[in-house]
């Protein structure tokens, strides 16, 4: 499964996931959305959920949008492909540590490969990260529960059980 990511570039560059995921040779980042192959497209405000089911029609392409939170609006995610948005989350990243739903752009894309039951992909692409471990260990349970969906239904049954004990 290939990662590809939009980059912004409007965070602090020492702390962006995205660009040392291409240091490290794991995602491409692309400057102009024009570039951005078609794929499975990460966006928080895609009305549907990621599901194993998905896996098929993103022909092994992930996409992401590196940008700051305070500007995540749904404008931003106008590229091809096929939207979905992570289910319930947990951050492990410094920054946002214990946050549901605030992840970095290596962890939205860590978390939809165990989606799709691609565990080794997943360790390699927050292998880069000192907390990279500890998402992957925070997220067990409901990514591997995520994992045996099938389809996107199923998938935010799943996440409405982790919002319930959250309240």
């Amino acid at each position: 499964m290939e990662c590809h990511v939009y980059y912004e570039g409007d965070d602090d560059p020492e702390k962006c996931t995205a660009r040392r995921l291409e240091k490290f040779d794991k995602a491409t980042l692309y400057r102009s959305m024009k570039q951005v192959p078609y794929g499975i497209v990460l966006n928080p405000h895609a009305e549907r959920a990621l599901s194993p089911a998905d896996a098929e029609e993103g022909l092994g392409t992930l996409v992401a949008l590196d940008c700051s939170w305070e500007s995540a609006e749904a404008a931003k995610f106008e590229m091809r492909g096929v939207h979905r948005a992570l289910p319930f989350l947990v951050a492990a990243n410094p920054v946002n540590y214990g946050r549901p739903f605030r992840l970095t752009t290596a962890e939205a894309l860590a978390g939809a490969a165990c989606i799709f039951d691609e565990w080794d992909l997943a360790a390699d692409l927050l292998e880069p990260f000192r907390w990279g471990e500890t998402f992957l260990t925070l997220n067990e349970e409901p990514l591997r529960r995520y994992s045996e969906c099938a389809d996107s239904s199923e998938v935010v049954g799943v996440q409405a059980d982790y919002l319930a004990d959250e309240e």
